[in-house]
């Protein structure tokens, strides 16, 4: 009689598992996603499709997590992973293309690749009864607003509050997976160009809302895409391609990025305007000036990097002509790109947040030269961490006034088209007095 051979783990298991893991350290350790899947070692195969499962369960999580709730019995508890199982299973049941029954099979290899081999029989249950009961759970679930709309009450509220007829848009955006959106190096080539290189190779873009934007109808691999490698394109939100139009550096003028990495604001800045005298990069984290200094060597482009804390001692005293202060924030913009942001975030991170921000636009000032410029980014959409952030530090500084109306740019849904597509920016461009 020949031994039997074990078979391995069914196709997606292991991704699932994966997603599940992060999805563990998201929730239970309050890691960022992006630092939970790189704390894991993720097999090459699964990355894409466990980073796509664990983006969608964070997306839907304060719906998906109660309906887990809904199916155990009083006082049952679980392991933290085995939940994260089950979330994630429950998002490839309700929000993916993968056929319901084959879920709970895969869910059941899952967990035992996640080290909880003897859980496998409780996920299968659980899930059974989920897809027999799913319309009645779900209904119970959805009596809960921010269940519905996946959204903590705080944030539901402070978009209510501050955004009104356009709360909604925001909070469906918020929803959905990002568009893919690219940005074209215009000292290179033409936007026009540029979609006639991309169609060549089989992908089709439009123009966004960005003069320098184009948004791909289907997302790809980076790598696929022709001119990427070659400096010609970047990915970076429409938005986001707002902020190097802002500053408007001129030739033989000297720059500061403030708070620069990853580096995508930085690169812009060069290509806008190549003949720069200096553009200084500064950022605390050596890891992240790293990716600046590796997304300008993509580009072909140059720049002072600078690791230190705005704050702290490393001004040579010699002023900039423009800044560019890209301010840590609550992130509350750009959600459906960091949909972990729902589950970190709290109502009094804000102020927290807003406190660091006055003290890096105080410091900005102090290194700007008379006559020039600063602008003040973020990607949140709350007044707190915006408009009153400005007024703060405009009647504490009478030598600055506004050079224009503020930029505010709210998350838009796809229905809206490739050319209103963006995350959620605020911008302020303040002139420093004197000649």
């Amino acid at each position: 009689m020949s031994a039997r051979v074990q078979a391995g783990p069914a196709p997606g298991a292991t991704a699932l598992a994966f997603a599940a893991r992060a999805l563990a350290q998201v929730v239970d350790e309050g890691y960022t996603a992006e630092l939970a899947l790189a704390r894991l070692d993720v097999p090459q195969p699964d990355r894409a499709a466990a980073r796509a499962i664990l983006s969608g369960t964070l997306r839907w999580y304060l719906r998906l997590a109660p309906a887990v709730e809904e199916l155990l019995q009083r006082g049952q508890t679980m392991h933290g992973l085995v939940r994260a199982v089950l979330v994630t299973a429950l998002h490839q049941i309700e929000y993916s293309r993968a056929a319901p029954e084959s879920v709970a099979n895969i869910a059941v290899d899952a967990v035992r690749v996640a080290g909880q081999a003897g859980a496998s029989g409780f996920v299968n249950a659980l899930l059974r009864r989920y897809l027999r009961e799913r319309a009645a759970v779900l209904s119970s679930v959805d009596r809960s607003e921010p269940a519905t709309l996946a959204h903590p009450r705080w944030l539901l509220k402070a978009i209510r509050e501050e955004h009104g007829s356009q709360a909604a848009q925001i909070i469906n955006a918020n929803n959905e997976p990002p568009p893919m959106t690219l940005r074209v190096n215009l000292a290179r080539g033409t936007r026009e160009a540029m979609i006639e290189k991309l169609a060549a190779a089989g992908h089709i873009a439009h123009p966004g809302l960005a003069d320098s934007a184009l948004v791909l109808e289907q997302p790809v691999d980076v790598g696929a895409l022709p001119g990427f490698d070659s400096g010609e394109i970047s990915v970076q939100d429409a938005g986001a391609q707002f902020a190097a139009r802002m500053v408007d550096a001129q030739a033989g003028e000297r720059v500061l990025d403030a708070c620069a990495a990853p580096g995508g604001k930085t690169g812009h800045l060069l290509e806008r305007t190549p003949a720069l005298e200096e553009l200084v990069a500064v950022d605390i984290d050596a890891d992240r000036l790293a990716r600046v200094a590796g997304n300008l060597q993509r580009l072909g482009l140059s720049a002072t990097l600078q690791k230190a804390d705005l704050l702290g001692d490393w001004f040579d005293g010699r002023p900039f002509d423009r800044i560019l202060l890209d301010a840590p924030c609550s992130g509350t913009g750009v959600i459906r790109r960091h949909p972990d942001i729902k589950l970190l975030r709290r109502a009094d991170d804000v102020e927290r947040f807003a406190a660091t921000q006055r003290k890096l636009l105080m410091r900005c000032a102090t290194m700007l030269k008379a006559g020039g410029r600063l602008v003040y980014a973020t990607c949140s959409i709350l007044q707190g961490e915006n408009q009153m952030v400005i007024e703060a530090f405009l009647a504490l500084d009478p030598r600055f006034t506004r050079a224009g109306p503020d930029q505010i740019l709210l998350p838009t849904p796809r229905s809206a088209g490739p050319a209103a597509q963006t995350d959620g920016f605020y911008y302020a461009c303040l002139q420093k007095g004197g000649a």
